[in-house]
């Protein structure tokens, strides 16, 4: 940090980078819940994916490496139970993609987030065009009725959801029903190695899930407290921030009020680009010259996805390499706190990792940063952590630096 600029004291690209990873519990781990640490309903893996306000979830099993890079220790019951105790759950929140969440958020962030996932259904989507002319609140309040009966598949939601429906492909209307609705996908998806984890994906109501009324949030100032808790708890995870880094993060527009009502208990500093950064007062913020060690990021993790300008944690070269059409996200590498190289496992042959005799490999990617000897080691080390955690049955593990 260095001399006051327009908007307060000025943060560099390092600064805020640091401050980042602080959040993330990426400079230091957390202490998981191993075996004799805390147990109950607030295990330090809840308080994290609380923290976190959830970890974006497209594939399954990707919170599983996004909490153990951050908690010390973490095994794979430690979050697997939480999903069978029904404390977490996935369900599409932010930005309108699926996130492993904490039950209390998966009855909340709907209500926030409602335009955002509303607005998927309604404007300039396929969606929109196959629903001209239907009532898409009585569609969201027929599945409503359908699922009070039990879980369903999005198969037999949209065909059930037809019979009443016909000329709107099911399709159309299961999707409906998961944009107007707090829909979570039920266990054992999402549950590590459990048989059915991969299967076609089951929906309930949050509500029906955790046997609490999920918040409409209907009434205009009860939104606007609730927005005003969900940008507080996003500067305590991912700040200092823009209002628009804030807005990339959610998926919504607007939220210069919301910013506006809490201004007055937030501090203000000049960014490296001249802009306003806000922050929560008593926040970590370290500084540039805070040690960062190596870290491996899970696929799809929000530490790359969580603001407008990512360039506090990866560069616009690297991160259009990253990018896909199709909007995968790879595991990353950071380096002194950058994106330095992607990863992924690979498993030998067709067998899976948990065959016993099967090989596991962690094929790294360069994305034109040459590895020191030092970083070459951390980074061995690292990953065979990894792949034990990921393939603990694997008779095998090999680290490939430079795979393509």
């Amino acid at each position: 940090m260095t001399a006051a600029g327009r908007h307060g004291p000025t943060l560099s690209l390092d600064d805020l980078n640091r401050a980042l990873l602080a959040r993330q519990h990426l400079l230091a781990p957390r202490p998981s819940s191993a075996p004799g640490a805390q147990a109950g309903p607030r295990t330090p893996t809840l308080a994290e994916v609380d923290h976190l306000v959830g970890l974006q979830s497209q594939v399954p099993t990707t919170p599983y490496p996004g909490l153990w890079s951050r908690l010390d220790g973490f095994r794979t019951d430690d979050l697997a139970d939480r999903f069978l105790d029904r404390s977490v759950t996935r369900i599409a929140v932010m930005r309108g993609t699926v996130h492993l969440v904490t039950a209390d958020d998966a009855l909340e962030l709907p209500g926030v987030l409602r335009p955002l996932l509303e607005s998927g259904v309604r404007v300039g989507s396929v969606h929109a065009k196959a629903l001209v002319g239907t009532d898409l609140d009585d569609v969201a309040a027929a599945a409503q009725d359908l699922l009070a009966e039990g879980p369903l598949t999005s198969t037999d939601l949209g065909r059930l959801l037809g019979e009443r429906w016909p000329d709107v492909h099911p399709q159309h209307l299961a999707y409906t029903a998961r944009c107007y609705l707090p829909l979570v996908q039920v266990t054992p998806r999402g549950v590590w190695g459990a048989s059915g984890s991969g299967t076609t994906t089951t929906w309930t109501t949050a509500d029906a899930w955790t046997g609490r009324p999920s918040r409409s949030l209907r009434d205009p100032e009860e939104r606007f407290e609730a927005l005003v808790r969900l940008v507080r708890r996003y500067l305590a995870a991912f700040g200092p921030a823009t209002v628009m880094d804030a807005q990339r993060w959610s998926g919504l527009t607007g939220l210069r009020d919301v910013v506006g009502h809490l201004r007055p208990e937030l501090s203000t500093f000049t960014g490296p680009d001249g802009k306003e950064y806000l922050d929560l007062p008593g926040a970590p913020r370290p500084g540039a010259d805070a040690p960062a060690p190596l870290a491996l990021i899970a696929e799809f993790d929000n530490l790359v996805l969580g603001h407008a300008d990512r360039t506090r944690v990866v560069d616009d070269v690297r991160r259009r390499a990253i990018t896909t059409v199709n909007g995968q996200v790879p595991g990353t590498v950071l380096v002194d706190g950058y994106v330095a190289a992607t990863w992924k496992v690979r498993r030998s042959g067709s067998r899976p990792a948990t065959t016993p005799g099967a090989a596991a490999y962690l094929d790294v990617t360069p994305l034109g940063h040459v590895f020191t000897p030092s970083q070459h080691a951390a980074l061995e080390e690292r990953g065979d952590e990894l792949l034990r955690f990921v393939a603990p049955e694997a008779t095998e593990r090999v680290v490939a630096i430079g795979a393509r």
